[in-house]
């Protein structure tokens, strides 16, 4: 509490799901002082949306954080290790790459490994670019292995993420907020009262009558943005002119081995599907434009691609890409859907919620609700849409793709100044600006950038300063050790088979 504003002793959470529940789990962890109450409040008639099952590495960051052990995760929510993202058919058609997660190789003279595979990338003894990342050897062998702590170990470079079932994982920290002191109130919200004189909303009144008052409310309501957007009439950026896939459908099938430790996301002519492994069942989607394919189409579309037997019918979702004006006003923070959405082509949805509550804690008001903490909370959150925003649109513009309507505007479309100018940067000589607290690393760019062809036309004039055979060198062995560790590792399936008998 800053000196001088009495405490928040009522925080209210208004939906569950994903982003509902990882908040309540964390703030039972964090802000619960014995004094304050965390109550959520959820509606079981209401479905949440739940397609966000894969993450990228900052995820075990947030469960560690609650003391989440990974062996009991793991069978809780049918998880598996995501060590990267395939993208088949991006680049051009026929062709396909990985983004891996973590470093390639290591740094020389502390220049970026990419540069000196830009410099040496024609020799005959230099390999494709992810072949100098653990995880993309891991991952071309269908193994796994946990990271090292010893930095002298090729393990020290794994880095993973996880694929799970959302709704499980949603069920998973309900338990644990609950038992941490998390109330729960089942009920349907049919108003929202606020104060006269500053607009703070004081209350929401339930279905049956009842009132949930508090000082502090998080908005999880999803697209509908209940509180954020149709309450406090906070506006909506929509960035449908650069990421105009405004649909998806989504069903699982069943399970298919291999287990690879990968997302996979496979573009078609008017968008893209994903293919998510689990344990239990591989998770699929399809996400398009309207405008380019009908709804019938994407489904069928969808259904002729899947690996294995379907086990539901796909299921509709509509959004528009993009984002609130504002992630804070008033008593009021919006987490998830509620904040925005853009597309899980890389998936970062979940990171967003992680991220927006790791900022709410740092910034945690008082009663007074400094505008210092709100606006600085704005300008952190609407930074990290966009630096997603840019990282995805990527993908659309760098493409050779020319084969249907959808990918002749994607390719002439004008896209952000801020990403315009890195691809200008990057094509010169593989420089990467990366922007302060840019979710995305520079060998996330440069996976991704030379991935779908954009090739520099030159390198950092300093790698020049250093010996070339002995960097050749150097880089070979990094590759053979790689192949090596890979082949050493136990199969995916068989690592959690063993982590979860435990």
């Amino acid at each position: 509490m800053t000196e001088g504003g009495a405490p928040i002793r009522t925080v209210v959470i208004v939906g569950g799901g994903t982003a509902g529940w990882m908040a309540a789990a964390a703030a039972a962890r964090f802000l619960n002082d014995g004094q304050r109450r965390i109550i959520l409040v959820e509606s079981d008639a209401i479905g949440t949306v739940g397609v966000g099952e894969a993450t990228i590495p900052p995820i075990r960051d947030f469960n560690r954080m609650l003391g989440i052990d990974e062996a009991e995760f793991l069978r809780e929510t049918q998880a598996t290790f995501k060590l990267g993202i395939e993208f088949v058919d991006w680049g051009a058609l026929g062709e396909r790459y990985l983004h891996p997660f973590g470093d390639p190789g290591h740094n020389f003279e502390g220049i970026a490994f990419h540069q000196f595979w830009l410099k040496h990338r024609c020799d005959p003894r230099i390999r494709p670019f992810t072949d100098y990342f653990i995880t993309g050897a891991a991952v071309r062998e269908g193994g796994y292995a946990p990271q090292s702590g010893d930095p002298r170990s090729p393990l020290h470079q794994m880095a993973a993420a996880y694929h799970f079932d959302a709704a499980l994982y949603a069920a998973f920290l309900r338990r644990r907020a609950e038992a941490d002191g998390v109330e729960r109130i089942e009920g349907r919200i049919e108003g929202v009262d606020r104060d006269a004189e500053s607009g703070h909303v004081t209350s929401l009144r339930l279905g049956d009558g009842r009132e949930v008052a508090g000082d502090f409310f998080i908005d999880c309501s999803g697209f509908v943005s209940l509180l954020l957007g149709r309450e406090m009439g906070v506006g909506y950026r929509d960035w449908s002119q650069w990421l105009p896939c405004d649909r998806a459908m989504a069903v699982p099938s069943a399970r298919v081995d291999p287990l690879i430790p990968a997302t996979r996301a496979t573009a078609h002519g008017f968008g893209w599907q994903w293919r998510i492994p689990l344990q239990h069942r591989t998770g699929n989607g399809i996400v398009y434009g309207s405008a380019y394919a009908s709804d019938d189409e994407a489904r069928a579309t969808l259904l002729a691609h899947l690996d294995g037997e379907p086990l539901a019918d796909p299921r509709p979702l509509r959004f528009t890409a993009g984002v609130r004006e504002r992630l804070w006003e008033g008593n009021v923070v919006a987490l998830g859907l509620a904040g925005g959405f853009i597309e899980p082509l890389e998936s970062t949805s979940i990171h967003l919620i992680q991220t927006g509550i790791n900022k709410l804690f740092w910034l945690f008001p008082d009663m007074r609700f400094s505008a210092v903490e709100r606006d600085e909370y704005n300008r952190l959150m609407i930074d990290q849409y966009e630096y997603v925003r840019d990282f995805i649109v990527l993908h659309y513009k760098a493409t050779a793709r020319r084969d249907t309507p959808f990918w002749r505007d994607r390719t002439a479309m004008e896209i952000p100044d801020s990403l315009a100018q890195k691809i200008e940067l990057f094509r010169t000589k593989g420089r990467i600006r990366r922007f302060d607290h840019d979710l995305f690393g520079i060998a996330n760019w440069a996976a991704v950038m030379l991935g779908q062809n954009i090739l520099p036309e030159g390198y950092d004039p300093l790698v020049d300063a250093t010996d070339d055979a002995r960097i050749i060198a150097a880089m070979e062995r990094i590759a053979s050790v790689f192949d090596q560790q890979a082949r050493a590792m136990p199969s995916h399936a068989d690592f959690i088979a063993r982590l979860v008998a435990r």
